[in-house]
């Protein structure tokens, strides 16, 4: 739909008079129309860039409509600053209209923009398509393409050379993201008590670092899966490139399609938020049976803490994490328990995740013109938007993300007795600090953890 540019100046005026009987909280943001006329309100800026934005909102006066208008530039906020203050009043700016409060904003949307705001908007090409049963294996295997299958050259702009899309784990705020994903890896395989010879298997292993890291540092044969054939694809290059082609085997797989077990340990990064809350226990189900008896399970995800859940149809939903959903820490240790695990250890991350998420944002916004070479004008502007936003959700505890060890039950679980001689590792820890020493960064202990 292509709208007719309104003629008429000072829109900002015909807002003003508008609004000025509409029970609305003073305006937190200042509003520039694409006449060039403005709407004070507070310091951060919105472009508003055309009557496009008053379609799309008034079309789904809700978080969708906002959303519509972001991802295709109608609306935008060019200085990361502004965007950034204007995501933290989020929790604390609310709109509640009238009935007959929508119908006088409608009517006078109409008389700034014209008729042409009665038809309806486009939807963005990059909407997520929502089709067939909730979690089918068909379902989730395109609500993970949607997600992954956009560029691996994206990726690796954003995520740097590590290719580790989850939270890093920092030793000093300051720290290379690089450093800190080697810290993460190291640390999980540490959790995992990783031993030569042994069968590990990572559930969305997304481009095959941990994986990697494990084959190369501890001498396991790996096992990784994924629903992404582009993550698959680039896994095997690097694996191959890592020379361990004979020891790491990338498949293009559901983890509820897995026949070969028993494997000796298992790790999920990232990957759980995908299984949805109604599917928590089959998916403990699933892994107990893929697990040797004593056997290791690490489970490092998001979680809600404070939040409660949120709408079914959100921004998130719709153009990041199609069918994604975060559950609360002690869902997830009970659906543990109850499949037959033991739950060992639990750490929380949250504080390394924001630090990790900056770190991306940063990457995005200096490769700002090659990202959007690679996915387009929408996707950058989806990622921009979503990453800086979860790193203010993470910072002001919404949400958190937690790295959970458990134990199959059956045979015992090999862990030491102290916390702290479960995540030694002298062998691989040497390699470690080797590497951050050529990087510049020779942190005081490595993970966490003194070592003697």
């Amino acid at each position: 739909m292509q709208l007719v540019r309104a003629q008429r100046p000072e829109i900002a005026s015909a807002v003003r008079r508008t609004l000025a009987g509409v029970n609305l909280p003073a305006l937190p943001v200042t509003l520039r129309f694409w006449d060039g006329s403005v709407l004070e309100g507070g310091a951060p800026v919105v472009e508003v860039r055309g009557p496009e934005a008053i379609a799309y909102v008034l079309r789904s006066p809700n978080q969708i409509g906002l959303a519509r208008a972001w991802v295709t530039g109608a609306v935008d906020v060019p200085d990361d600053r502004d965007l950034e203050a204007i995501l933290s009043l989020r929790g604390s700016f609310r709109i509640d209209l009238s009935k007959l409060d929508i119908a006088r904003l409608g009517a006078a949307a109409v008389r700034i923009a014209g008729p042409a705001l009665l038809r309806r908007a486009p939807v963005p090409a990059i909407e997520a398509p929502r089709a067939g049963r909730l979690h089918s294996l068909t379902r989730d295997k395109a609500a993970i393409q949607h997600h992954y299958d956009v560029s691996n050259r994206f990726y690796e702009l954003v995520l740097g050379p590590s290719m580790v899309y989850s939270c890093a784990y920092f030793a000093y705020p300051g720290e290379s993201l690089e450093a800190a994903q080697a810290r993460k890896l190291d640390r999980i395989c540490r959790k995992l008590r990783l031993a030569p010879g042994e069968r590990l298997l990572d559930i969305g292993c997304g481009w095959g670092s941990l994986l990697i890291h494990a084959a190369r540092e501890y001498g396991v044969h790996g096992v990784g899966v994924t629903l992404s054939e582009a993550q698959a694809a680039l896994a095997r290059e690097r694996v191959a490139k890592a020379g361990l082609s004979d020891r790491i085997e990338i498949r293009v797989q559901d983890y509820r399609e897995i026949t070969d077990g028993p494997f000796d340990k298992v790790s999920s990064v990232g990957m759980y938020e995908h299984v949805g809350r109604g599917e928590l226990e089959h998916y403990t189900a699933a892994v107990h049976e893929l697990l040797a008896p004593g056997g290791l399970f690490l489970n490092h995800g998001i979680a809600r803490l404070h939040s409660d859940p949120p709408a079914a149809d959100t921004f998130i939903y719709r153009y990041v994490f199609p069918d994604g959903e975060l559950s609360p820490v002690t869902d997830v240790m009970t659906a543990m328990e109850g499949s037959g695990f033991e739950v060992r250890d639990v750490e929380s991350l949250r504080e390394h995740y924001p630090l990790t998420l900056r770190r991306w944002v940063a990457n995005l916004a200096a490769n700002r013109d090659a990202a959007t070479a690679e996915v387009g004008e929408q996707r950058a502007r989806v990622w921009r938007l979503y990453m800086l936003g979860s790193a203010l959700g993470f910072e002001e505890g919404d949400v958190t993300v937690y790295q959970v060890l458990s134990a199959r039950d059956g045979a015992p679980h090999g862990l030491p007795l102290q916390r702290v001689e479960a995540l030694r590792a002298p062998a691989c820890e040497r390699t470690v600090r080797t590497r951050e020493r050529r990087g510049g960064e020779v942190p005081a202990h490595t993970n966490g953890v003194p070592h003697r």
